[in-house]
C-alpha cells in the first residue's frame, strides 16, 4: 500500500505538472528563438510523461485522479505575454524548484517503484536546470552570484561578535559567502516573482486577483531592497538580472484558479528559501530579517487561500477520515 508520505508526493506532483502543462503550452505559441523554444518544449514533454505516468500509477492504486488543471485554464487566443528570455528563466527557475521538491519527494517514499518514479523524475529536472543554465550563459543573459576573493587560508571564528548583528551601535561584521549567496538567490526569486504577478494582476478579470497579486508585487519588491541594501552596504553589488519583462497585455490567458495556485507554489518554494538562509546565515540581523520575511509571506498566502476557497478554487488534499464523525453518523 502506498504510505501517506507517497500519497502527498504524488498528488502535489500530479497539481503541480498539470499546472505546468497549461503554462509551457501557452509560452510555446509564442516562443522564437531557435535556442529556447527547444528547451520550452523539451519541459513541455516531461510534463506530458509525468501526467501520462502518474495517471497510470493512479489507476492501478484506485487512487482518486486529481482535477488539478486542463485546457479551460489557459485562454488559446490570449495575444502574447512573456519574452523568449522570461520563458527561459521561469523554466530554468521552475527547475531549481523542482530539484528540491523531488528531493523532498524522494526522500518520502518507500516503495520502490515510486522512489524509482521520483528518482528519474529529478534526473530529468536537473538535466532541464543545466540545459536552460547554459542557453541562459551562452546568450549573456544568466545571472550570476556576486565574485568575492578565493580564501587563501583557513581560520576559525575567535568571537561570539561574529554572530552579532543587531545592535544599531556596533559596527556589523562583513557579509561572509554563505550569506552572499543567499541574499543574491532570493533577489533573483523574488525578481521573477514581480514578473509573475504582475503578468497575473494585469490579466485577471477579478479585482479581488488583481488586488492579491499587485500586494503580491510589492511585497517582493520591498524584500529585493533590503537584500540588496544589505550586499551594497559591503560594497557588494547585485549583478544586473537578464531582460525578464512582460508584454502590455491585459487579455484573459490563464484562470484565476490557476494563477492563485501558481502563486501559492512560489509562495511555499520562497518560505523555504528564506528558512534555508535564517538556518544558513550567521549573522543575527539576517536570521531576524528572514524569519520577520518568512511570516509575512505565510500571511500573504493564507490571505491567498482565503480567496481559493471563497471561490471553490482550493483543492483538497487526500487525508483521513473524521473519525468523531464518522461514529456519530452511524448512529
Amino acid at each position: 500500500m502506498l504510505t501517506s508520505g507517497e500519497i502527498a508526493s504524488l498528488w502535489t506532483s500530479y497539481m503541480n505538472d498539470t499546472m505546468s502543462k497549461q503554462i509551457l503550452g501557452y509560452m510555446l505559441k509564442y516562443v522564437t528563438d531557435s535556442d529556447i523554444k527547444p528547451v520550452v518544449q523539451y519541459a513541455y514533454d516531461l510534463t506530458i510523461n509525468h501526467i501520462k505516468e502518474l495517471e497510470e500509477l493512479f489507476n492501478k492504486e484506485n487512487f482518486a485522479i486529481p482535477n488539478g488543471f486542463d485546457d479551460q485554464d489557459v485562454n488559446p487566443h490570449a495575444p502574447w505575454l512573456y519574452t523568449d528570455v522570461f520563458c527561459l528563466t521561469y523554466v530554468n527557475h521552475m527547475a531549481r524548484v523542482g530539484g528540491v521538491a523531488y528531493g523532498g519527494f524522494l526522500s518520502m517514499s518507500i516503495r520502490e517503484d515510486i522512489r524509482d518514479y521520483f528518482s528519474q523524475a529529478n534526473k530529468e529536472t536537473t538535466a532541464l536546470y543545466n540545459r536552460t543554465t547554459e542557453i541562459a550563459l551562452a546568450k549573456g543573459v544568466s545571472s550570476r552570484h556576486p565574485y568575492i576573493s578565493v580564501p587563501k587560508e583557513t581560520d576559525y571564528i575567535d568571537s561570539k561578535k561574529y554572530l552579532s548583528g543587531l545592535n544599531p551601535f556596533s559596527e556589523k561584521r562583513p557579509l561572509n559567502a554563505i550569506e552572499i549567496a543567499y541574499l543574491y538567490m532570493n533577489i533573483v526569486t523574488n525578481s521573477l516573482g514581480v514578473k509573475l504577478c504582475i503578468s497575473f494582476a494585469q490579466t485577471s478579470q477579478n479585482k479581488e486577483v488583481q488586488e492579491y497579486m499587485l500586494r503580491g508585487k510589492e511585497i517582493a519588491n520591498k524584500h529585493i531592497k533590503l537584500f540588496a541594501d544589505t550586499l551594497m552596504k559591503d560594497d557588494i553589488e547585485a549583478t544586473k538580472l537578464p531582460d525578464i519583462s512582460v508584454s502590455d497585455s491585459t487579455t484573459w490567458t490563464f484562470s484565476d484558479k490557476m494563477m492563485m495556485f501558481h502563486i501559492a507554489l512560489l509562495m511555499q518554494a520562497g518560505i523555504g528559501n528564506y528558512a534555508t538562509a535564517a538556518a544558513a546565515s550567521q549573522r543575527s540581523d539576517l536570521m531576524i530579517n528572514y524569519e520577520r520575511f518568512s511570516l509575512e509571506v505565510a500571511a500573504y498566502a493564507k490571505s491567498g487561500a482565503d480567496i481559493m476557497i471563497k471561490h471553490n478554487w482550493l483543492e483538497q488534499p487526500p487525508g483521513v477520515k473524521d473519525r468523531n464523525k464518522l461514529a456519530r453518523e452511524k448512529k
